[in-house]
This record gives structure tokens, C-alpha cells and sequence, in this order.
């Protein structure tokens, strides 16, 4: 069955990102808002944090403290569940662009990505680290020579990390050992013209793969066999994309008119959702 367009969940956003299905709710960062938020199914939107360094990827640790990327000042905060804010882990010493998206493991390891180079202020494309946070909020390389790494997603039995490199025009997977190190990579899925940016796994429906600069939604098997390609209402910009819902069978798509600094004087980003019931 394909998907179902089912509206809008929350609009008159800045910039929203990193989208996540937890305890019920859709949380998610809105950039330019400097914002981390949440919403009902109902779209009942709550602020959980104020991060002025500019919030991205999200996580939680096992014990339930929320795990934000600070972009700009480098950093992973820590939110504990009565809202103390603390510094998880400094990743200045590793990387001196942006930082962007984040997946944490369910013991607590987190990989988080950056963008290598300031495309915003026009450098040259670099490579760059994807790097590895313990539990602990110890810091180390999890890769080298990866092209912008930015949306990351785990399989259900955390053995297999998949990291959408967005300027290199792939997915590329690794093996997860059981300390957190990261085996030897393969391309999933590269193509002219790919642009990934967030990525979400369900084991039964697959990879997807938000494409602003295409303006489409990839789903792909593991293997990397495309399945199919989902477009949003009024030609929208697909940023990042969830899986999550009362039965685990909605998608939610970040979605917005256009990219970069500029957006922060508008209010055009979405969260849009589609159904996936069988």
C-alpha cells in the first residue's frame, strides 16, 4: 500500500529538523527558533529547550535525559527530566564547522555528524569525522573521510548504523560492534544528484531518505533497492523524517520552502505526516 498524504501536524515554523518518535510525541529542533519542541498527535506544541548555540539531532539516554547538538558552539547537551541543562560532551577538539545530526544507541552511545566545511559562508567542500560520544561523554573518531554527515539511523538490534552523507550523494553503512566502533563501511545507495539529509529505518518498511534538493522522500530496502519515491504537497522541501504514531505506522517529514540562513525570517516549515497502515 502506499502512503497516504494526512495533513499537516504543526506549521508556522522556523526551520525544523531532526524530527523523533518518543514516549508518545513528536519532539524535534526548529533551528532558527533556537528551539527544541514536541507536539502531540493533536499538534499541541510544547518548548522542552531553549539552545542558543542553535539545536539539531536528538537522543535520549537510557535513563531518560535528553540528548541535544548544540550546532554552532560544538557541544552535546545533556537535559536532565526537571530541565537542568549541562555539557554532555565538547566536540571543539574534533571538528571547527557546524555540527548537525545525532543518533544514540540504547546504551547510551551517540554518533553525531558536521558539515566539514561553512557551506553558508562559501568553503570549499572538505571532508570530515563522524564521531562517536560514550555514554559517559568521552569522545573519540568514529570515522574519517566521510563528505558531510548528517542524518544517521540504527537498525532495532543496533548492529548496523546507516549515515546519509549529503554531499558525497550517498547512504553508506557500518557495522556496530558491541563497544560502539564502527566496522568497514559499503555504499547503500549513491546516485547524481542525491541529496540526503535526514534518515529514519523501520524494519519492516525500510530506509527514507529526506531530499530537499530533489524535492522527494526516497524509501529503499537495506540493500539499497529503491522502493519508492514520496513527494509533499505543493512541491515543500523534505528536510528530515520520523517514523513513529500510535501503531508505529505514520511517517512525519520536516518540511520547508527553502534552505539555509534566509529561512529565519520566515515561518514556512512543516511538519507533515503520512500514513503507512497496510
Amino acid at each position: 500500500m502506499e502512503p497516504v498524504y494526512a495533513g499537516t501536524l504543526v506549521d508556522h515554523l522556523s526551520f525544523p529538523e531532526a524530527p523523533r518518535w518518543h514516549a508518545g510525541h513528536l519532539w524535534f529542533s526548529d533551528f532558527y527558533q533556537h528551539k527544541v519542541f514536541r507536539t502531540s498527535l493533536e499538534g499541541q506544541l510544547e518548548v522542552v529547550a531553549d539552545v542558543p548555540g542553535q539545536p539539531s539531532g536528538l537522543g535520549w539516554l537510557p535513563g531518560g535525559d535528553l540528548l541535544v547538538v548544540s550546532m554552532l558552539d560544538h557541544r552535546v547537551l545533556r537535559i536532565a527530566l526537571n530541565g537542568h541543562t549541562t555539557t554532555h560532551a565538547d566536540l571543539s577538539g574534533l571538528v571547527n564547522a557546524p555540527c548537525n545530526d545525532m543518533v544514540v544507541a540504547n546504551d547510551g552511545t551517540a554518533w553525531v555528524g558536521n558539515f566539514g566545511f561553512d557551506r553558508h559562508k562559501g568553503e570549499a567542500q572538505a571532508s570530515t569525522v563522524l564521531i562517536r560520544i560514550g555514554a559517559n561523554g568521552d569522545v573519540s573518531i568514529a570515522a574519517n573521510g566521510v563528505m558531510f554527515p548528517n542524518g544517521c539511523a540504527l537498525s532495532a538490534d543496533q548492529q548496523s548504523l546507516y549515515l546519509a552523507e549529503s554531499f558525497a550523494n550517498r547512504i553508506t553503512h557500518f557495522p556496530v560492534s558491541a563497544q560502539g566502533g564502527l566496522g568497514e563501511r559499503r555504499v547503500v545507495y549513491q546516485a547524481e544528484g542525491f541529496f540526503p539529509d535526514g534518515l529514519c529505518l523501520h524494519e519492516a518498511l525500510g530506509l527514507w531518505a529526506a531530499d530537499p534538493v530533489s524535492r522527494h522522500v526516497l524509501n529503499l530496502d537495506t540493500s539499497g533497492k529503491v522502493i519508492r519515491t514520496l513527494r509533499l504537497p505543493d512541491n515543500r522541501l523534505p528536510i528530515a523524517c520520523a517514523i513513529g504514531g500510535a501503531d508505529n505506522n505514520t511517517l512525519f517529514v520536516a518540511s520547508n520552502t527553502g534552505l539555509g540562513p534566509g529561512m529565519a525570517q520566515q515561518r514556512n516549515g512543516r511538519i507533515e505526516m503520512f500514513s503507512l497502515a497496510t
